[in-house]
């Protein structure tokens, strides 16, 4: 007999108090923050979705493989089981541990990114783009047209627009130095990529002879999108999905934070034997030595394990069905969101929410303090204040004025998404209070961070 309700599996064995706060002490909160949700004190957070980036849970089997963590220098055992772990999902070669993804981007550019270069994805993340950025290179993004419609259901809506591929290599070759896909795509509303799509855009690129990174922060939360929508799949497993996509590539980034379920970490990982070396000289100069890469043996054995839980089933079924649970009633409720939901968050559109509030007065920003101050509820703008700033120093709207609700792995259960509904249906209720903010501090890069605002008009809600 099928029984409908979906229970995490996993039983708790401990936990962590969180405090409740009153809507006084959340108002002085985001003062002293400069209303910046980045710069708020995590025990004055009561639901914490900030990010799904090294908050998740680790499993008994985790803590039990940091206690043999080997700490030598170099050659330690734990490294050699990391690597195993690695090689036997992705099939890549060379396999660099970092301190976490962005230090493998950082690597990745700096071998590989020149001043003039592009560098084209499906949507590139707040630090891969800062980081191509960084080198002088152009982040180019090239979604499909129907990544731009929030309310458009399309089953894989963080595709990679395979004719905008074809255009941009043929007329740009000679300047791009590498192609990423992104998945799931984090910044279209974590949308995943289908295998089709994949294996389309490596052909297109290794026709023109570049090679194809896959960004992989994501890689069991796709596959488990793939299994369930996509053509000949349904009886494939994550891992046979997942060793299919990594297949077409000839490298990737990861930040083990996310489907590493770890604390800490991440990997470049890459076939080709010169671009290696060259990565690992860098890496040497500011991680440390390639058999650790910044990271202590207990961070790679917790990895090692955890990469491997990230692609069980009955997880991906219970953290995909947590959010899509939410979007449903949300959704019944009238609160505007990205949809499909994506695997590891839902994001509301904000723009369509607070459709009184100004591009220019961050409506996204705007909605994410309402939400902390209305239920003391952390979340993440993805639009204009994050992507708005262009490298020239101008500014413009972004794709989308997004909030994105990230849920840390195997963290909250049923009831907190509960209360999430109904401050989130709450909020919605009074929309036409909220009003637009300002940016009093802005730091040159990635400056959503550490900016600090302060609310149009004097008041947050009116």
């Amino acid at each position: 007999m099928q029984f409908k309700t979906i229970i995490e599996p996993f039983r708790i064995k401990v936990v962590e108090p969180i405090r409740r706060t009153t809507p006084q002490q959340r108002q002085a909160a985001l003062e002293e923050a400069g209303y910046n949700v980045f710069l708020l004190r995590a025990e004055d957070v009561l639901i914490d979705l900030l990010t799904d980036s090294g908050t998740g849970a680790m499993s008994s089997n985790q803590w039990s493989g940091m206690m043999r963590g080997d700490e030598s220098y170099a050659g330690a055992r734990s490294f050699y089981r990391f690597e195993a772990a690695v090689q036997e999902i992705t099939g890549f070669k060379h396999v660099i541990p970092t301190h976490q993804g962005r230090a493998a981007e950082r690597i990745l550019f700096g071998s590989t990114v020149k001043p003039g270069d592009i560098v084209p994805n499906n949507t590139h993340f707040d630090t891969t783009g800062a980081n191509v950025e960084y080198r002088g290179g152009t982040a180019l993004n090239i979604p499909i047209e129907e990544a731009h419609h929030p309310s458009l259901i399309h089953p894989f809506k963080g595709n990679m627009d395979l004719d905008a591929l074809e255009r941009t290599l043929a007329e740009h070759g000679d300047r791009i130095p590498l192609v990423m896909i992104t998945v799931t795509n984090n910044s279209g509303g974590g949308q995943p990529v289908s295998m089709a799509n994949i294996r389309a855009a490596s052909e297109i690129c290794h026709r023109h002879g570049v090679p194809f990174i896959i960004d992989a922060c994501r890689f069991a939360e796709n596959a488990w999108f793939i299994k369930m929508r996509e053509e000949g799949y349904a009886d494939s497993t994550p891992m046979a999905i997942a060793q299919e996509m990594f297949g077409y590539a000839d490298g990737c980034t990861m930040s083990a934070k996310k489907d590493g379920i770890a604390n800490i970490g991440g990997f470049l990982a890459l076939n080709d034997d010169a671009l290696a070396q060259t990565c690992k000289n860098m890496l040497i100069l500011t991680e440390g030595f390639p058999t650790y890469g910044g990271l202590a043996g207990y961070d790679l054995e917790a990895i090692a394990v955890g990469l491997h839980e990230a692609l069980d089933e009955d997880y991906l079924h219970y953290r995909i069905r947590s959010v899509e649970y939410l979007g449903e009633k949300l959704t019944a409720a009238g609160v505007p969101l990205l949809l499909p939901t994506g695997g590891h968050a839902i994001y509301i559109d904000a723009r369509s929410m607070l459709d009184h509030i100004p591009w220019q007065e961050y409506p996204g920003w705007s909605l994410s303090l309402a939400l902390y101050l209305a239920g003391g509820v952390r979340s993440a703008e993805i639009g204009t204040v994050m992507f708005g700033r262009k490298p020239d120093g101008t500014e413009a709207p972004a794709d989308m004025d997004l909030v994105r609700l990230a849920f840390p792995r195997r963290v909250y259960t049923q009831s907190h998404i509960d209360y999430l509904i109904e401050v989130i249906t709450y909020v919605h209720s009074i929309r036409e209070r909220i009003s637009g903010v300002k940016m009093v501090e802005e730091p040159p890069v990635l400056r959503h961070f550490t900016a600090r605002f302060a609310p149009v008009g004097g008041a947050l809600m009116g």
